[in-house]
């Protein structure tokens, strides 16, 4: 799966969808007074544009190579001692974890307080179907109560709960993964309640926990 990854890198650092985000300007805004950051499953790299942007120091972690982290690892085993950052981040990448709980727990011990996650919610059973026939790396999308579990598992209080729907280019949505022919006519029956004016309405949730 990494190869996948790193073959559509470019697609994700070009990507208008990651680019920008009333997500990422929570992060920007829950950031304010640390100095460090892990962002975790990095990608194209938004997250630590917007917190470098911010004056944090940061570092990027993905286990895709092509992703260029700064250091190649799962989510899951974060090579990193506890407490080594102010805050951990990861954003629009948990539905791809094998095991989300065990990387909300190691995102909890190597932070000294903060970890933040922003990623989509579970809808539908419908939605599920789509998101994996457009992806097959997805694994499945969590509801905020599912969440909030994971987070206290890890030993975090959540601050902040803010659920919004991101509005992305269905078809550029599609096609960054090369979902094509008759899966995607699959995947645009299934999500034709949930596209207007050409936009794919997705919610999310941004999580704000703290040690």
């Amino acid at each position: 799966m990494t190869q996948v990854w790193s073959d559509r890198a470019d697609a994700y650092r070009d990507s208008e969808a990651h680019r920008e985000g009333a997500d990422l300007d929570l992060f920007v805004e829950w950031a304010s007074g640390a100095a460090t950051a892990l962002d975790v499953a990095t990608g194209g790299g938004h997250v630590a544009r917007r917190l470098r942007e911010a004056g944090l120091t940061v570092v990027t972690s993905d286990p895709a190579p092509g992703m260029h982290p700064d250091v190649v690892c799962r989510a899951e085993d974060l090579p990193f001692a506890d407490a080594s950052f102010d805050l951990v981040a990861c954003r629009v990448a948990a539905h791809h974890f094998g095991d989300v709980g065990a990387a909300v727990r190691d995102m909890a011990r190597v932070s000294a307080s903060l970890v933040l996650f922003s990623d989509n919610l579970f809808v539908s059973d419908d939605g599920e179907e789509a998101d994996r026939l457009r992806d097959p790396t997805h694994v499945r999308n969590l509801s905020e109560t599912e969440w909030r579990s994971l987070f206290a598992g890890a030993g975090l209080s959540v601050e902040a709960a803010v659920p919004m729907v991101h509005r992305v280019d269905f078809e550029a949505w599609l096609e960054r993964t090369e979902c094509r022919g008759e899966e995607a006519d699959r995947v645009r029956s299934l999500l034709s309640d949930r596209v207007e004016d050409g936009r794919l309405a997705v919610p999310r949730l941004v999580l704000k926990g703290r040690k």
